[in-house]
């Protein structure tokens, strides 16, 4: 229990046809919020950090946050980099503590992201930390990462990919995009099942701050493992905030936006947990 690398729940998902949430946080009381939602549904869980993220304070001070809470928690609990650019970042992390990482090649050549991968996992390995990778494109913009247009993966290339990289998950192009979605997406679900069935590791999926809950639930039933929410969290959290100020304007102490800012992203997370299926599953 406690603070863990996500191998085993990842693979327990795969396993038992359900999907493992993977949240992105900012400050600490959405670390709080998301580590009381998954206590309450009793759901193993990922919080995440993107690079971004990360320049606003740093690795170790968010892998302090994180393990100090998830060494008391009653759920498994994981810290992931969302979306590494360069080996030295993703290496920092590991080094630092962080219990899983990401390699983002996909804005590479195909050949350039193999190799990219595969120096992160020859070095992850000797750490004991899982690594995941993206192959194709998720579109849009999430922090200071922003891509043009979706690269939806072609199966044969993620079996190759996969192979030739020993990583642990992959994350799919299949028409998400990160942010909110300008209209309604159009997701390319039956790659899930094709790619399903020639990869043999987790598939994560990317984007899902917008979807329905239908479609998040088919992808997960074609094969997805872990789920990543990031942007309606943030709105979660600043909506409550705007809230307060705007109907209490002589509100000083920062606690008390930060309560409500906490409980409104912890119902954001436990909404999200019952999507994938995973209430339950870190008892």
């Amino acid at each position: 229990m406690s603070f863990v690398t996500p191998k085993k729940m990842l693979l327990d998902a795969q396993k038992g046809g359900y999907a493992i949430g993977a949240f992105n946080v900012e400050n600490m009381e959405m670390v709080l919020a998301v580590v009381a939602a998954a206590e309450e549904l009793k759901a193993p869980v990922m919080l995440q950090t993107t690079p971004s993220t990360v320049k606003y304070a740093s690795l170790d001070m968010f892998h302090a946050m994180v393990s100090a809470r998830a060494k008391k928690a009653s759920v498994p609990v994981a810290l992931h980099l969302d979306h590494g650019t360069a080996f030295d970042l993703v290496a920092d992390a590991i080094e630092v503590g962080y219990t899983s990482v990401m390699i983002d090649g996909s804005h590479d050549s195909f050949e350039m992201n193999v190799e990219k991968t595969k120096k992160v996992v020859e070095f992850a390995k000797t750490k004991g930390i899982p690594v995941e990778a993206e192959l194709g494109k998720v579109g849009g913009k999430e922090d200071d990462l922003e891509s043009e247009g979706n690269a939806n993966t072609d199966p044969k290339e993620a079996q190759v990919f996969v192979e030739r990289t020993g990583v642990d998950s992959l994350a799919i192009g299949i028409g998400t995009a990160h942010g909110f979605y300008a209209g309604e997406p159009v997701l390319e679900k039956e790659l899930v099942s094709k790619i399903r069935e020639v990869v043999d590791i987790p598939l994560v999926l990317h984007g899902a701050s917008g979807l329905s809950a239908e479609d998040v639930k088919e992808c997960i039933a074609r094969g997805m493992c872990k789920v990543n929410f990031a942007t309606e969290l943030r709105v979660a959290f600043t909506d409550a905030t705007k809230k307060l100020y705007k109907e209490n304007p002589d509100v000083f102490d920062p606690k008390k936006s930060g309560k409500l800012s906490m409980e409104a992203v912890k119902e954001m997370v436990k909404s999200r947990i019952m999507i994938c299926g995973s209430a339950g599953k870190g008892e």
